[in-house]
């Protein structure tokens, strides 16, 4: 009884966030400029497109396991090390919102003036 529960509930779920994070990967992917991604020094965005699309149609149409858990693998790659460096390229890393270096949490530094 606990494992029919289990099939009916918890695999469909985990199935259906693989699908979700495998989708924003993708449109992450797709948005980016593929000059970030050479100057990134990573795979190219076509490798990253079809990566990531595999792993859509995938969890998609097909729900096989194995392919499932290696399409999770390439997509936590994607969030984890190819993301922050097309956003560090691209000039929206560092999670500075402007302002000059000698700014401080509260504002600027004048050096006690």
């Amino acid at each position: 009884m606990l494992m029919e529960g289990f099939d009916r509930g918890v695999i469909p779920f985990l199935g259906l966030v693989m699908l979700v994070l495998a989708v924003v990967a993708f449109v992450f992917a797709l948005v980016a400029r593929e000059d970030a991604y050479r100057a990134a020094d990573k795979q190219s965005k076509t490798f990253w497109l079809v990566i990531l699309g595999v792993t859509v149609a995938v969890d998609f149409f097909l729900g096989m396991l194995f392919l499932q858990i290696a399409g999770l693998v390439a997509t936590i790659v994607f969030f984890v090390d190819v993301r922050p460096a097309l956003k560090q390229v691209s000039g929206g890393g560092g999670g500075r919102r402007g302002g000059s270096s000698s700014d401080g949490p509260y504002g600027p530094y004048n050096g006690g003036r």
